[in-house]
């Protein structure tokens, strides 16, 4: 189709990208930084909104992590939420439409590199690989959620231009070109100046998982992948990219794992190498804290069990599924302080730590079921039943604890900052490349890697290399509401298995290996007549 017609659909999460000609720069001021830095903005926090809200719940409910249940017609909102959950997405559920957003945070990149190009300057060749670098990341999601996607690589001025999608292994060899053309002008710093945006460490972590999963995108049909099989040649360079981040010394476990996801987090985190940075008043837009808390904390009570009043209603559709509840039962494991089960106590609201005071509602203490039980005749909305019973289905996730105050005034949004890339990470994809062949660098082992995580949350050590299952496993403790969930299963071949509803007993579950993408959204297909829906769709 024509290109302009495209860009309608490519633009529609920006302000206003259809300026007149005469009111553009006709010469950038490359000489002042806090001009660049302005410009820029729009480049780094084009996915903040999707990151908190519907990106968040499409890969949450996909995999394993939950049920996205409803209560007696309350949030079924169409199947939106219960679609992802039996991979029976719909190319036009709200959720998945997080398309547009990356798509237009490219042509910010493209137009912010067009405008430089040619341009000198002391910090012109770092911004330009800034834009560059960003470019990739929203790359990365496009292809990683929707599989085959245009390679748009330039501002586009030809109106009967057509840009046509071009296959997953051409878009990762794309990203991975483009990330080891800019890292040497990205900045090795890191500090409150480079948080939230790129530099060499996040380009080099966005390459690190792009290798751990190479196997999966350059696989000529995404249902052909098989975890058993599928040769991965790039473990080596995963292991290379991981040990640059490792030696930099910049990163570490040192942070308690609850507290690097509260409400005040920020860039004194030393685990985290690339993140969203959100505030509930000045940078809106993560919501997290909606879908996972009880349906009725805000009834009555005074207080809800976050140590503060709640007068803005919650959700409370994400019920853990039992088997992934069944992660968190390592003695020890600091990171079971981020899940309610059972008896609910309230939370001091300074600490997110638990009280000894019981959590009341409706004149006893809240307990949250391990099993998910939907109300007779419920399976066709995945509900629950709009009743106390219903309501305290599944274990719920604290992990991004947020600020009672801040939900209640600011429309629910938090100030939990979201990591994108960890140093966590960076250790657990290299045990895991090595555990599928990589030569082992600098004495680590998996066993070795592994036993990192499991120090510094204070779980039982390994005694023996760890199996694959088991770092998933370990990979489901660790991050947990951190949108990888649904990538890992993947990659680990778990992601057909049978678990939450989605299993071959429940009416209407799907286990289509097509499904391992998204379909395109309908709001995309309409712009672009010349695209064909994703296979099994």
């Amino acid at each position: 189709m024509a290109l302009g017609t495209l860009f309608l659909g490519l633009a529609a999460s920006c302000t206003d990208l259809n300026v007149p000609v005469d009111a553009q720069y006709t010469e950038y001021p490359t000489e002042s930084t806090i001009a660049l830095e302005g410009k820029m903005a729009d480049v780094y926090y084009a996915f903040r909104s999707a990151l908190g809200n519907n990106y968040n719940r499409v890969q949450t409910y996909s995999s394993d992590e939950v049920n996205a249940i409803s209560f007696g017609g309350d949030y079924y909102d169409g199947a939106e939420n219960m679609n992802p959950t039996l991979h029976t997405y719909k190319a036009e559920d709200a959720p998945g439409n997080y398309w547009t957003d990356l798509a237009s945070g490219i042509t910010r990149c493209n137009k912010i590199i067009d405008e430089l190009s040619g341009s000198t300057g002391d910090n012109v060749a770092t911004f330009l690989a800034q834009a560059r670098a960003m470019r990739a990341f929203y790359h990365f999601i496009l292809m990683d959620s929707y599989g085959d996607v245009p390679i748009l690589n330039k501002v586009y001025t030809d109106d009967n231009e057509a840009i046509e999608r071009q296959p997953r292994k051409d878009v990762a060899e794309f990203i991975e070109k483009e990330l080891l053309e800019c890292i040497p002008d990205l900045s090795s710093d890191n500090s409150a100046a480079t948080y939230g945006k790129p530099n060499r460490w996040m380009a080099e972590a966005l390459l690190v998982k792009l290798y751990i999963n190479w196997g999966v995108y350059t696989c000529s049909n995404v249902a052909d992948y098989d975890a058993a099989t599928t040769a991965n040649s790039k473990l080596n360079d995963c292991v290379k990219y991981c040990d640059d981040i490792i030696k930099s010394g910049l990163f570490n476990l040192s942070d308690d794992y609850k507290k690097k996801f509260f409400y005040d987090n920020g860039s004194q985190i030393k685990d985290f190498i690339y993140a969203m940075p959100y505030d509930a008043v000045n940078a809106q837009g993560m919501l997290y804290g909606r879908y996972r808390t009880f349906r009725r904390i805000d009834n009555g009570t005074p207080m809800g069990y976050y140590g503060g009043k709640m007068s803005k209603s919650c959700a409370g559709i994400n019920a853990m599924t039992p088997e992934f509840a069944n992660l968190f039962s390592l003695e020890g494991d600091r990171r079971n302080d981020c899940v309610l089960r059972g008896k609910v106590f309230m939370h001091d609201p300074a600490t997110g730590e638990a009280t000894t005071t019981p959590y009341i509602y409706n004149g006893e203490q809240l307990e949250f079921t391990k099993t998910v039980t939907l109300k007779e005749g419920g399976e066709a909305q995945l509900d629950a039943g709009a009743t106390p019973e219903g309501w305290r289905q599944g274990w719920r996730s604290i992990k991004f604890y947020p600020s009672p105050t801040e939900y209640s005034q600011h429309g629910r949004n938090q100030s939990n900052d979201v990591p994108i890339f960890r140093y966590a990470d960076i250790l657990l994809e290299k045990a895991e490349a090595i555990l599928r062949g990589a030569t082992a660098t600098n004495g680590d082992t998996p066993q070795s890697l592994f036993n990192q995580i499991r120090s510094y949350v204070h779980a039982p050590l390994l005694d023996h290399e760890p199996s694959l299952q088991e770092l998933l496993d370990e990979r489901g403790r660790e991050f947990f509401d951190e949108n990888w969930r649904r990538n890992d299963m993947i990659r680990f071949g778990t992601f057909e298995s049978d678990y939450g509803f989605h299993r071959h007993d429940f009416p209407g579950a799907n286990f289509d290996k097509s499904h391992r993408i998204l379909p395109v959204p309908q709001s995309v297909l309409n712009n672009n007549t010349n695209w064909h829906q994703n296979a099994g769709y």
